[in-house]
């Protein structure tokens, strides 16, 4: 499977992973981002308030019907069934509340429809039910869509040099610390950033999402925070009401276990869009915009796709173009795949095995010791 005419389905032959893993191009393309917009076909570029709303409705309307068979019926199974009814219910209500959180990222990149204030009251309603502080995240993430790939500059995930590395990282470099790290990365990775800004860029000071006074955010921006934490003061002001009348139990049962698989999937998918044995990283004397977009990863969670509006496997025209729609992604995807050429890459190894792939091939990244590029870093795993 050649660079460039990837198709969106898992590799069957070592000669598909092979390929997988070949390094993208790292010099300047050969083409520019007017030409890739040429490429696509206009429509693609227009936004429709209802075609928008029919994706929330759509999902929430889905979401509703989960809720209503779970607390309507589970509680007339047998004790050991009502356990897996449950489990069941957490993994089919998670994905699809990671759909919403996917239309509210939209929201954020005023992709949703052609009203700003339209775009930022869905998202703030949306992410806050997800107890996401919508204007917070939206700030840091759109200086991540600036600076993507930047050694820098980038504001996630940000990989570190192997001078940068802890002193117990080689205690973590098997199967069982992987295992932990993992674990840890999918359950706790998500609050851990918001509170704490855990692998994103370093400050010269203490960093969080919540506040409004913090160095990830300008004195403009500050007002907006506040209403982000006014939403989540006023979600969790919910939930403890919830709590109050159902029990915790309940509560946790029907909304905490989906808001854990929702976090789950929102950082394994952003891993896997910009953690690849293939994908460079540049420092700031390689480093240019339309180069770090190109420095991301398509991959394939089969069904799921559908189910997370494209996000997942059409990532690399969404850093081109965020302003686009995510129901025009996958058409703007297949138009420009043939102008991008090597520069685009699709990877369909099964997401459980590439998680633990790169937990176990992108450990740090180092340029070239007999490259000329000196500011083009790659991973590696030998610490």
């Amino acid at each position: 499977m050649g660079a460039g005419g990837r198709m969106s389905i898992p590799p069957t032959s070592k000669k598909a992973d092979v390929d997988a893993l070949k390094r993208v191009p790292h010099l300047k393309p050969p083409f520019s981002l007017s030409q890739l917009k040429k490429a696509i076909p206009p429509h693609c570029f227009k936004r429709s308030l209802i075609h928008s709303f029919s994706y929330v409705v759509y999902d929430l309307v889905i979401a509703s019907i989960f809720y209503y068979v779970a607390t309507t019926y589970f509680q007339h199974l047998p004790t050991p069934l009502s356990y897996v009814a449950w489990l069941v219910y957490w993994a089919f209500q998670g994905c699809v509340l990671t759909g919403v959180w996917v239309i509210a990222h939209e929201c954020g990149h005023h992709a949703f429809s052609d009203y700003q204030w339209v775009d930022d009251t869905v998202g703030l309603i949306l992410h806050s039910f997800l107890l996401v502080p919508y204007f917070s995240w939206k700030h840091s993430h759109r200086r991540h869509h600036s600076n993507t790939g930047s050694m820098d500059r980038d504001e996630v995930f940000v990989p570190k040099k192997k001078s940068q590395m802890r002193w117990y990282s080689p205690y973590l470099n098997n199967p069982l610390g992987r295992i932990i790290t993992i674990t840890i990365t999918l359950t706790l990775g998500w609050p851990l950033y918001l509170a704490f800004n855990v692998s994103g860029r370093p400050y010269d000071r203490f960093a969080c999402h919540y506040d409004p006074y913090g160095p990830i955010y300008t004195d403009r921006e500050r007002f907006q925070i506040y209403l982000s934490d006014a939403g989540v003061l006023a979600m969790s002001y919910g939930i403890y009401r919830l709590v109050l009348a159902k029990g915790l139990a309940w509560a946790f049962c029907v909304y905490g276990g989906p808001l854990l698989v929702v976090n789950a999937f929102l950082v394994m998918i952003t891993y896997l869009q910009h953690t690849h044995p293939s994908l460079p990283h540049y420092d700031s004397s390689e480093w240019d915009w339309f180069r770090g977009a190109l420095a991301t990863v398509d991959r394939d969670y089969g069904v799921l796709n559908k189910v997370f509006h494209n996000i997942t496997d059409t990532h690399v025209a969404h850093h081109l173009f965020s302003t686009m729609p995510h129901y025009h992604a996958m058409e703007a995807t297949k138009a420009i795949k043939p102008i991008l050429g090597e520069y685009y890459q699709f990877d369909g190894t099964s997401v459980y095995k590439a998680i633990w792939r790169e937990a176990k091939e992108c450990i740090y990244v180092e340029p070239d010791e007999e490259g000329e590029n000196k500011g083009v870093f790659w991973y590696r795993n030998k610490l």
